[in-house]
């Protein structure tokens, strides 16, 4: 059993940090993808950042140039370091990744389950 837990959610005025990380535990052969997603009220879910094994990464238009992210394949941990923060950045923030149980098994879809990020005006 796969499980994914995320921390470093909290309330932060605008203009200030966060750093969020997410752990992938349990039966693990290689991890191929992992990505933050975020869902604010009343919106659909969208991709923040994503990173893929090899080390590539790709980010949501909105958070371009403020948030990075990075990954620990040795403890299958990923962070996301969130700066210069906004009010509309506000959302619960969900970790995912696409997992590999075994040699030459199909791929597995997990998500964590979600942490809140405040940010006031």
């Amino acid at each position: 059993q796969v499980q994914l837990v995320e921390s470093g959610g909290g309330l932060v005025q605008a203009g200030g940090s966060l750093r969020l990380s997410c752990t992938a535990s349990g039966t693990i052969f290689r991890i191929n993808k992992m990505g933050w997603y975020r869902q604010a009220p009343g919106k659909e879910r969208e991709l923040v950042a994503a990173i893929i094994s090899g080390g590539s990464t790709n980010y949501g238009d909105a958070v371009k140039g403020r948030f990075t992210i990075s990954g620990d394949t040795g403890k299958n941990a990923m962070y996301l370091q969130m700066n210069s923060l906004k009010p509309e950045d506000t959302a619960v923030y969900y970790c995912h990744a696409s997992i590999i149980l075994k040699d030459y098994g199909p791929t597995y879809s997990y998500w964590g389950q979600g942490t809140q990020v405040t940010v006031s005006s």
